[in-house]
């Protein structure tokens, strides 16, 4: 019998089992994929917002506000990439600046601090690149950017290392009440907890629907992205959004803790839960909308475009907290953007309601800090030389785009929840996110996987359990459809 089962190790998932490993108890994380955060968490635009653009009073602008001011403590503390750096709402022309004062004063009242509405020549003066038809811009100097694979990632390990089970490739069939527990049904068996969190992305509406009268819709809302090359990685320093609308914040183009530009999203709502297909309309789309807002933006620095889902509730707020005909049950739904930024915020609030109930005991053994993968660009000379002296895998390179060496691949195999495909590699170490994009890289960081985890290289999957590489040897022959 568990105290608590989270469905769903994405950002959400995995904060609000982070702050259960605060106390004593039985948790665990049960995940479909092959790997943390394969949903929503791993295609997003990687923003720390500042909080303006959330309706007064909504849970969505509560725990957008409290999300970011915790973010810089918890880079320091659980080690992933995150940088305060601003962002800016442009205004175009045929715009009203009353639009951007609106904004603020809205940005105001839910929190945000040091907002303020700029000049064009102020703008400039940020942004030397920003658009000639930009009239004015809202400025959030609380922005900021993050790594949402590093995020998510930290807050897993965390997680586990304080002793929450996490069930990987684990698909939950059925959430059923019992008299005084529930019943969690899976592929991997049958499992009891006394308390249930609902935290599984464009999913949730599934499972919540199972258990409570009253019904939701989450509609997977696409939105399309493509990635720049480090070398144009300066062209802006801050991230530029355009006027919001009910879809969102429109396309943005911003810089990433990684040293690339990323331009999205777009923003069609769909019926196919899995549907993260690109599209030539999409990236037509995104090159036409960036060039509003900056100029001679070197578009043809791409180096992949990628889709992510989104999971909107059609009443626009967080679904979070605990049903009256469905007592144990905890939703957490609804969490699209900003849900990046709000997830410390949303990890807090959801184990506070648990332990209002449960009145777990302290874990004085809890361990709050985390230490990420060992870095050696960011170590001096003679410091790398000490390291490749003492580990010489330090000194191979497997990825030359990002110069990422055995060691580090490695550590991301060996660490806690540690990868086993190869996307996985690449969140943890950015071993294939390179000008390349795996070309180069990819056969080797195969090969350390086979043996490390002693499999045979048509075991390895690039994330999915269908998301086969190797099929066969090209030496064989095909008969009849098989390999022979």
């Amino acid at each position: 019998m568990y105290n608590v089962m989270i469905i769903g190790s994405g950002v959400s998932g995995s904060a609000i089992a982070r702050e259960l490993s605060r106390y004593e108890g039985k948790f665990c994380v049960i995940e479909q994929a092959l790997d943390i955060g394969e949903g929503t968490s791993k295609a997003n635009s990687g923003i720390c917002h500042s909080g303006f653009d959330a309706k007064v009073g909504t849970l969505k602008a509560q725990l957008n506000i409290e999300g970011n001011k915790m973010m810089q403590n918890l880079s320091l503390e659980l080690d992933f990439p995150f940088e305060q750096n601003g962002s800016l709402v442009v205004a175009l022309e045929g715009d009203s600046v009353g639009d951007l004062e609106k904004l603020c004063r809205q940005g105001t009242l839910n929190g945000v601090e040091g907002l303020r509405v700029l000049t064009r020549q102020e703008v400039i003066e940020m942004e030397p690149n920003i658009a000639e038809g930009v009239i004015a811009a809202l400025y959030a100097p609380t922005g900021g950017i993050v790594c949402p694979f590093g995020l998510n990632l930290a807050f897993a390990e965390n997680a586990y290392s304080n002793g929450v089970e996490f069930k990987l490739d684990t698909t939950v069939f059925s959430v059923e009440k019992k008299e005084d527990h529930w019943l969690v049904k899976t592929s991997k068996g049958d499992f009891e907890t006394n308390y249930v969190v609902n935290a599984a992305g464009v999913y949730a509406d599934v499972f919540h629907n199972m258990v409570c009268e009253e019904k939701i819709q989450i509609i997977p809302r696409k939105g399309e992205y493509c990635l720049l090359d480090k070398s144009v990685g300066s062209f802006v320093k801050k991230t530029i959004f355009q006027l919001p609308n009910e879809y969102g914040k429109g396309v943005l183009v911003s810089p990433t803790t990684h040293g690339n530009i990323i331009v999205g999203p777009t923003a069609i709502d769909i019926k196919d839960k899995e549907g993260t297909n690109t599209t030539q309309e999409g990236m037509d789309l995104l090159q036409e909308k960036a060039n509003k807002t900056v100029k001679d933006l070197p578009i043809r620095q791409v180096i992949t475009s990628f889709a992510g889902l989104r999971a909107h509730e059609i009443n626009g707020d967080y679904i979070i907290g605990e049903h009256e005909d469905a007592l144990g049950f905890f939703d957490c739904a609804g969490i699209e953007s900003p849900g990046l930024t709000a997830s410390p915020a949303i990890g807090v609030y959801i184990a506070g309601l648990i332990q209002a109930k449960a009145n777990f005991d302290k874990n004085h053994g809890f361990v709050s800090t985390r230490k990420g993968i060992q870095n050696p660009k960011l170590l001096s000379i003679d410091e790398r030389n000490q390291l490749i002296q003492k580990n010489p895998s330090y000194g191979t390179i497997v990825c030359r785009c990002e110069m990422i060496s055995e060691g580090e691949i490695l550590d991301a195999i060996h660490r806690p929840l540690g990868a086993t495909t190869l996307d996985g590699v690449k969140r943890r170490t950015r071993a294939g996110m390179g000008r390349c994009q795996s070309g180069f890289c990819s056969p080797r960081t195969m090969e350390i996987l086979e043996r490390e985890l002693g499999v045979k290289a048509d075991k390895i999957r690039k994330s999915g359990v269908d998301a086969v590489i190797v099929v066969g040897k090209n030496k064989d022959k095909i008969l009849g459809g098989n390999l022979e």
